[in-house]
C-alpha cells in the first residue's frame, strides 16, 4: 500500500508525497507490496554496502540476540563490541587505538567537536572554540554539526540557533574552481591555503579543528579532492594545532576501495567519523576513530570524556557491523569495489559522457557522481526553480531506480547532481540496467526543462 500523510501516524520527511511500502529487499534491489522492483543503485543514502537480505549479517544479529541486546556502557563492556573495536583499530591508519561507537553520522561527528574542545582545555588551550569546515559540506542534522554544514538549503530555517563560532571556507571541486591555466596539483595547493587564511583571520590560538569531508557526499556528488590538498591541509593544521577531522560518513568503509577514505590520500588525520558502512543499515550504528595522543591527553588528565550517548556501544549493533566489516575482509569486496567501480564509472562515461546536459561524472570506487547542467561549454547550472533533482529522483524510482540526485551543487543554490552508491555486491549484470535507467530518466526529466 502506497502511505500518504493522510492514512498514517508516522511523521514523514515530506507530506507532499507519496510513499511505496518497502516489503522486503534481495541484494541490489528493493521490492515494494505491490511486487514492484527497484534497484537500489545509491544504497538508501551511501548505506546499504552488502546490498538486503544478507544471511551472514542477519545470523550474527539473531545470535546477539540471544545472549544479549543491549547493556548500558556505564556498567558493562561486552565481547562483540571490543571485537569490533580491535577490528578497526587494526586496520586503521598509524596511530589510531580507540574506536567511539554511536548510533548516526551526526552523533560522530557531534562527538568529534566535543572531543577536540576537551582535548584542547585539558592541554591549556582554553580560547580553542572556533571550528572551521568547508561550504557545500554536510556534516550532520544536530545543531552543532548543521553548524558545520556549508548547505543553505539545511541551514537557513535555523540559521539563529546554530554556533555562532562556524565559519568556512570553499570546498577543493576542481570542475568549478579550477583556473584553465592551472593545474590539479596548483589548484589544490590554492585550495588548501585558504584554511590557512582563515585560520589567521579568526586568530591561530582560537581554532580548534577543521572538518572535511575525504570525499564530498550528497552535497556535491562524489566530489574528490585535488592531488595533494589533504597533505596540505594536514601541514597547515599541524603548523597552527588544529586537529585534522576528516568525516568518512558516506565515504569511509569501503565504499571508496579504501576502509579508511584517507588512505588514498596518503594522509593521518587526526579523527576520523564513519557511519553508514560501518553497519550497512542492518543496525543503526557509527564510531569516532581517534588517534592515541589525544585519548592519552584525556587518560592521563581528568580521566573521562564528558560526552555519551544512551545507545553507544550497543552490543546488537556492534554485532551487525562485525559480521558486515567481516565479509568485506574475507570476500575481498575492497578490490571488488575497485574493479566494478571503474566499469560502473566506465559505463556512465560511454553513455553520458557527450550528454549535452553532463558536465561531469567524477568518484571513487564505488563512489559516483553526474553533474547536470544547463550549458555544457559553459558549465551553466539550471535554477534551483527548475527543481530538476527532486524531480529526477521521483522519475527515476518511478523507473525502477534508486539514486541520489540533490540540488545547489554550483553554489549552494543553482545547480544538480546525481549520486549513487551501490552495493559492493552489484552484479555486472546489473551494470547495463543502472546506467539505462539512469540515463532514461535524466533524458525523461530534462526534456520538460
Amino acid at each position: 500500500m502506497a502511505l500518504t500523510a493522510n492514512n498514517s501516524r508516522v511523521f514523514p520527511r515530506q507530506f507532499n508525497h507519496v510513499y511505496p511500502s518497502a516489503a522486503r529487499g534481495e541484494g541490489a534491489y528493493i521490492f515494494d507490496t505491490t511486487g514492484k522492483a527497484y534497484l537500489d543503485a545509491s544504497g538508501g543514502a551511501a548505506v546499504s554496502c552488502l546490498g538486503h537480505g544478507h544471511p551472514r549479517v542477519i545470523a550474527a544479529i539473531k545470535a546477539q540476540l540471544d545472549k544479549i541486546a543491549f547493556a548500558h556502557t556505564s556498567f558493562f563492556t561486552n565481547d562483540t563490541t571490543e571485537e569490533l573495536a580491535q577490528f578497526l583499530t587494526d586496520r586503521a591508519p598509524e596511530g589510531f587505538g580507540r574506536a567511539y561507537f554511536l548510533s548516526g553520522g551526526s552523533e560522530a561527528n557531534d562527538t568529534a567537536m566535543k572531543l577536540a574542545r576537551q582535548v584542547h582545555l585539558e592541554r591549556g588551550n582554553l580560547d580553542r572554540s572556533h571550528y572551521i569546515a568547508r561550504h557545500q559540506s554536510y556534516h550532520g542534522n544536530t545543531v552543532g554539526t548543521l553548524s558545520l554544514c556549508g548547505y543553505p538549503a539545511r541551514r537557513v530555517p535555523f540559521e539563529p540557533i546554530l554556533l555562532p563560532n562556524v565559519s568556512h571556507i570553499a570546498p577543493c571541486y576542481a570542475y568549478r574552481h579550477q583556473f584553465e591555466d592551472e593545474s590539479l596539483e596548483a589548484y589544490g595547493l590554492r585550495a588548501a591555503g585558504e584554511l590557512e587564511k582563515e585560520i589567521l583571520r579568526v586568530g591561530s590560538d582560537k581554532v580548534a579543528a577543521f572538518f572535511a569531508e575525504t570525499v564530498v557526499g550528497s552535497t556535491l556528488g562524489a566530489v574528490t579532492a585535488a592531488p595533494g590538498y589533504f597533505k596540505e591541509i594536514r601541514r597547515i593544521c599541524d603548523k597552527y594545532d588544529v586537529f585534522m577531522v576528516l568525516d568518512e560518513v558516506m565515504s569511509g568503509m569501503g565504499r571508496t576501495g579504501h576502509l579508511f577514505a584517507c588512505m588514498a590520500e596518503g594522509v593521518v588525520p587526526d579523527m576520523i567519523s564513519i557511519a553508514k558502512g560501518l553497519g550497512g543499515g542492518y543496525q543503526p550504528i557509527s564510531a569516532l576513530m581517534v588517534r592515541n595522543d589525544l585519548v592519552d591527553t584525556i587518560e592521563s588528565g581528568s580521566g573521562a570524556f564528558m560526552h555519551g550517548h544512551t545507545y553507544i556501544g550497543h552490543a546488537t549493533a556492534c554485532s551487525a557491523a562485525l559480521a558486515v566489516q567481516k565479509v568485506i575482509d574475507e570476500e575481498n569486496l575492497l578490490e571488488r569495489v575497485q574493479t566494478i567501480g571503474a566499469k560502473v564509472q566506465g559505463a556512465l562515461v560511454e553513455r553520458l559522457g557527450s550528454h549535452q546536459h553532463v558536465g561531469d561524472i567524477r568518484g571513487r570506487g564505488l563512489f559516483l557522481g553526474v553533474e547536470l547542467v544547463q550549458d555544457k561549454a559553459t558549465k551553466q547550472p539550471f535554477s534551483r526553480a527548475s527543481k530538476v533533482a527532486g524531480r529526477l529522483k521521483k522519475t527515476a524510482q518511478g523507473n525502477g531506480l534508486i539514486c541520489y540526485p540533490d540540488s545547489g551543487t554550483k553554489d549552494g543554490n543553482d545547480g544538480d547532481h546525481v549520486m549513487l552508491a551501490p552495493p559492493f555486491i552489484l552484479p555486472e549484470a546489473a551494470i547495463d540496467e543502472l546506467v539505462d535507467k539512469l540515463a532514461t530518466s535524466i533524458d525523461q526529466v530534462l526534456e520538460q526543462s
